[in-house]
């Protein structure tokens, strides 16, 4: 694991510190901006006054903190594997590069001593799982990596109802900011409500510092709802969604290609509203993540100042 020289100063220094995923870059953008909207993510991080932290696998090693170089790579090489936890190990030994997802991002954050978390939107449930059995590893990972994840709830494209029970069976805390509703990534509201509510940074880095007095080893959950004036137009959002799972069944798309295709689909036939509103939700969680981060360095549980 190689950690990045400002990273660890601004982790030995206790400073704000925000880890980001690399298969955004790799997976979830077009080849052509993704290198471009990735330095605006970690841009989000710093404006807001954390040091940013995007994790991958270059060349054997877990690299936390990307220079131009090896962003650019992750961003264009079209040979990048999707790394998982199960993948790390095979990622690492055969030298190949490695974006990270979710779960493996939050497992190696935290394995770097970094707590705050930011993303786009949560794996979950897939629809149809009673027969699949499909389900993302993001989830038994969170029930194990005490993170703080910042997100814009799940994609609308999975079951939302069983994820937000799979959340609850695993003691994945759930708190939604500034919002009782669990947002739909594109859309600010699932249908859902989440059971807390928090109105500040503050409020979630005390609740983090509770929860570590606890020795809970669960990830709170931040549900981030995209902007006011930047979620997609509910009847594009809902038409979109069902000419998608529609054209996956058609096409008995299954397993790893579920959630690539269904985004490229969306991407394709909202003429880039769906892909502005990843986008904007992304920097938005950056943001508040770094916001979280910063203010875990200066509060403590019941701190009124």
């Amino acid at each position: 694991m190689i950690i990045a020289e400002e990273i660890s100063t601004a982790l030995r220094e206790g400073r704000g510190v925000v880890a980001l995923e690399s298969t955004i870059i790799s997976h979830g953008l077009p080849h052509d901006s993704s290198a471009r909207v990735a330095r605006q993510i970690e841009a989000a991080v710093r404006d807001s006054g954390a040091i940013p932290a995007t994790i991958a696998i270059v060349e054997g090693h877990v690299r936390i903190g990307l220079d131009d170089d090896a962003l650019d790579r992750i961003a264009t090489d079209g040979n990048v594997i999707k790394s998982s936890i199960r993948d790390l190990g095979s990622v690492l030994a055969s030298g190949a590069l490695g974006a990270t997802t979710v779960a493996s991002t939050a497992y190696l954050a935290h394995r770097g001593g970094i707590r705050v978390f930011a993303t786009g939107g949560l794996g979950g449930v897939h629809r149809g799982a009673d027969k699949s059995f499909d389900e993302s590893a993001d989830l038994p990972a969170l029930a194990r990596t005490p993170v703080a994840l910042v997100c814009a709830g799940v994609k609308s494209i999975l079951d939302v109802h069983a994820t937000l029970e799979r959340l609850e069976t695993l003691s994945v805390s759930l708190v939604g900011y500034r919002s009782e509703k669990f947002p739909g990534f594109y859309i600010q509201d699932s249908g859902y409500l989440v059971p807390w509510v928090a109105q500040s940074a503050a409020e979630i880095a005390d609740t983090l510092a509770a929860r570590d007095a606890l020795g809970l080893e669960q990830a709170l959950v931040v549900a981030n709802p995209i902007p006011d004036g930047k979620e997609m137009a509910r009847e594009l959002h809902d038409a979109t969604l069902a000419a998608a799972l529609r054209a996956l069944r058609d096409n008995k798309i299954t397993g790893k290609g579920v959630t690539p295709f269904l985004l490229g689909y969306f991407h394709e036939h909202t003429h880039g509203a769906s892909l502005q509103a990843n986008i904007d939700l992304v920097l938005n969680n950056a943001a508040l993540a770094a916001q979280i981060a910063v203010a875990r360095t200066v509060r403590t549980p019941g701190s009124t100042t």
